[in-house]
């Protein structure tokens, strides 16, 4: 199981890369088939700081830095609020949550993958509140983090640098919150210096592949795996 449970992080950090909507969308519900839901939610959120440093490296050709202070600070503000309330949420509440908010995700990029928000400040505030917030509470917020920063165009590269950017400072927020309530057992500890590893190899690997491969195609496909994912957790609520 715990074989299982690491190569599934290791392909969430090469798929997210590769897809451009952040490892913590494809390894939380892959995560959550070996722990539970305030575990997966803290070992994700390191997995997820871990491999964007990695793509920080790997990825350093710019940081849009007016992005960074429009969009990244109500993200990191509204993610603490978001950590803070998951303590006072039921666990299968929180993994329903988690279901709707992925079926919904997938759903909407298969019917509309050109949609983008107007890359104005404003949305560039709202957006970066609104994901920080859903990453604080269920741990998947780089998905529409994607969704408000793609709207300003900027280059591939320059794009996950600043993305990378944004999510490690949501990240180093959240993680606090996490580890202060006691979300892990310890003897989960001993996971996290090899999800370092993996993280970093996998956006390594990532990084290299990422111009090789029909984006297209793949993140149909990634989209509809966690579309599937997402109907799984939405049936055993409410089963």
């Amino acid at each position: 199981m715990q074989v299982l449970f690491f190569f599934s992080a290791f392909f969430a950090e090469i798929a997210g890369t590769i897809a451009g909507f952040g490892s913590s969308t494809i390894f939380l519900p892959l995560a959550l088939f070996f722990v539970d839901f305030k575990t997966a939610l803290l070992l994700v959120a390191l997995t997820h700081i871990f491999g964007n440093l990695g793509k920080i490296t790997f990825f350093k050709h710019g940081i849009d830095k007016r992005l960074l202070i429009i969009f990244g600070l109500p993200s990191v503000l509204l993610s603490l609020f978001g950590a803070l309330l998951v303590g006072y949420i039921n666990q299968d509440i929180l993994k329903m949550i988690l279901g709707i908010f992925l079926a919904i995700f997938s759903l909407g990029s298969f019917l509309m993958p050109d949609f983008k928000f107007a890359p104005v400040a404003q949305n560039a505030i709202v957006g970066g509140a609104i994901s920080g917030f859903i990453a604080g509470l269920i741990g998947t917020g780089g998905a529409l983090r994607s969704a408000f920063l793609t709207a300003f165009n900027l280059e591939k590269e320059k794009y996950i640098a600043t993305a990378a950017v944004i999510a490690i400072a949501v990240d180093a927020t959240r993680i606090p919150v996490y580890l202060s309530s006691d979300f892990m057992d310890e003897k989960y500890y001993y996971f996290i210096p090899m999800l370092f590893v993996i993280a970093i190899l996998g956006s390594f690997i990532g990084r290299k592949i990422v111009d090789k491969i029909s984006q297209d195609k793949f993140r149909k496909l990634v989209l509809f795996a966690i579309f599937l994912i997402s109907l799984k957790f939405i049936w055993d609520y409410l089963g």
